[in-house]
């Protein structure tokens, strides 16, 4: 069988056997009886969610999670099933597809008195029982039930599950600070987290899993590990950030290389102006080198100027602007020939920059550099 080329233009390597490592890591630095959920969200943090999903779940991942219903249900779609992996969604609106994700086994997240009245009316009307997992505002002040209405929300689950129509199988809450160690709020959390569960577990719910730890708190509090962990960046090999500790510190490897083709290169003289707003100005003689990747493909337009990249054996810098389809590098005396490799980031094997490096370039995270790849780079897995 011939195998299809990888595509020349721009394609993100996606090192399927590191991701599996990964996994590994992160599930030898948790209690035995602490269970991996593999976290998929957002086409895997733009690392492809099925391939990715399967790779975790080979690696011993026994959950995976998700924002929305629909990545859930594409999940299922895609052929895993309710005994491959239970499946945690937790961003719901309202009129949302609760009825499918209890055809489809999906543990739902419900964390105000509309969404408990949405799920047990599609339960009804399915005349199966839905699985919930009910969530807590321990601080983070984003989705999750105020510490004030948790009583009525305990209850009036409760009063569901003795009827039948759903079953809380999970308690659960996230950190606003994890990723800043000894930040107050991680303690303020993780004491209301506790009173949380003691009311719920003395009102009667009992919990399959009880969980709150995200990447920073699965690699550095042991002590919030519970039932369940959920690594999100940290699976990809990605720090959760640099107060953390890089992703060496904790044997974790990049799973995404960013690579395109040089398009174009060309001897210009001193004086040239480069891209839009001639920001960059040639001072002699150079010679330039096109990549033709632009914001239109997640590279941000933030790093114009700053953007590092790997072409031949140095690491250059964007000259100008990043523009939609492409940028330019000054390749100063050197010269490459047009289809050469432009690495933007991977491991750093190589003396590569990073996803970090790009973060910091950006003024942003390493999570929306990954994240941000369009579905105009293909994805290519190796080590699969």
């Amino acid at each position: 069988m011939t195998e299809t080329p990888p595509p020349r233009r721009a394609r993100a390597e996606i090192d399927l056997g590191a991701l599996r490592a990964n996994v590994r890591t992160l599930r030898a630095r948790v209690a035995p009886h602490a269970q991996v959920m593999a976290v998929v969200k957002a086409d895997a943090y733009g690392h492809g969610a099925i391939r990715c999903a399967r790779a975790a779940l080979d690696a011993g991942a026994a959950w995976l999670g998700t924002a929305t219903p629909h990545e859930a249900l594409a999940l299922r779609a895609a052929g895993i099933t309710e005994a491959d992996a239970r499946i945690l969604c937790w961003l719901w609106t309202p009129g949302d597809p609760w009825a499918e994700g209890i055809e489809a086994g999906l543990d739902m997240t419900v964390s105000g008195m509309w969404a408990l009245r949405e799920v047990v009316e599609a339960a009804r009307a399915t005349g199966k029982r839905a699985r919930v997992q009910l969530k807590g505002d321990t601080g983070l002040g984003r989705n999750g039930c105020q510490p004030a209405d948790w009583p009525e929300l305990v209850g009036e689950a409760l009063k569901a599950e003795s009827q039948g129509l759903l079953k809380v199988t999970g308690l659960w809450s996230h950190f606003a600070c994890a990723d800043e160690p000894g930040h107050p709020s991680i303690a303020s959390q993780l004491d209301v987290f506790r009173t949380l569960l003691d009311y719920a577990e003395k009102a009667g719910v009992e919990p399959e899993v009880r969980h709150i730890a995200n990447s920073p708190a699965t690699l550095t509090l042991p002590e919030t590990h519970f039932d369940l962990v959920r690594p999100g960046i940290a699976m990809y090999g990605v720090s959760p950030g640099p107060e953390v500790g890089t992703s060496a510190d904790f044997g974790l490897r990049p799973v995404m290389s960013l690579k395109a083709s040089i398009a174009l290169v060309k001897h210009v003289p001193a004086g040239h102006g480069v891209s839009y707003g001639h920001h960059y100005v040639t001072e002699g003689e150079t010679h330039l080198g096109l990549v033709p990747v632009g914001y239109a493909d997640g590279i941000p337009r933030h790093a114009s100027g700053r953007g590092p990249v790997l072409v031949g054996d140095k690491v250059r810098t964007v000259a100008g602007r990043v523009a939609m389809d492409q940028f330019v590098v000054d390749l100063g005396a050197d010269t490459v020939e047009p289809g050469a490799e432009a690495l933007l980031f991977g491991p750093g094997d190589r003396g590569e920059p990073t996803a970090q490096d790009w973060a910091e370039a950006a003024d942003t995270i390493a999570y929306e550099i990954v994240t941000r790849i369009g579905a105009r780079v293909p994805r290519v897995y190796v080590n699969g």
